[in-house]
């Protein structure tokens, strides 16, 4: 949807719109220090979002997927139930400090599992690497998180210029014709 959305501001307005990648376990500290103005807030974000810091408009929610080697066993499955891996070395939760393109490279050479968000399976694809949709694990929140207060550096007219951004931007999320009004 990222990249839908991105087509329809580039029609709508000649603002530029840069889309990030960012990690997950940053994104709602790029969000305070604004490197980022708005976010696809995933996971355990949607819990801390829901202080009076953020916004959060709720999207949708992601299937988890098993992601290991194509040699493992894991791989003959076309889905699985979390409880058959229950023995099976997960390698972020293990090693949580560990980047998930690490932890995707430490199973796709046969070293255990991770369980992802299908979105981030497919980003992080390799051909020595299967994933698997996996049964028994909570859907992934995903969410368009920004902060209620624009940071504190920002004159009144840039304020207001980035509310603005940001409320054609969610319009545009919302799926609002040109047209439509709020």
């Amino acid at each position: 949807m990222p990249g839908k959305w991105a087509r329809i501001w580039s029609e709508r307005t000649s603002q530029p719109l840069d889309l990030v990648l960012t990690e997950v376990d940053v994104q709602l500290e790029r969000l305070r220090d604004g490197s980022l103005d708005m976010c696809l807030a995933r996971g355990g974000a949607d819990v801390d979002i829901a202080k009076a810091e953020f916004h959060l408009f709720p999207l949708y929610r992601e299937q988890p997927v098993v992601v290991a080697g194509s040699e493992h066993p894991v791989a003959a499955y076309d889905e699985i139930d979390v409880a058959e891996l229950s023995d099976e070395y997960d390698v972020l939760a293990e090693n949580p400090g560990l980047a998930l393109a690490s932890a995707i490279e430490t199973v796709a050479a046969g070293t255990g599992i991770v369980i992802v968000p299908m979105s981030l399976a497919r980003l992080h694809h390799r051909k020595d690497a299967v994933w698997i949709p996996v049964h028994g694990v909570a859907e992934y929140p995903v969410g368009l998180a920004w902060l209620k207060e624009p940071p504190a550096d920002l004159d009144e007219l840039a304020r207001e210029a980035r509310e603005e951004s940001v409320q054609r931007f969610i319009g545009i999320v919302r799926g609002r014709t040109a047209n439509s009004s709020r």
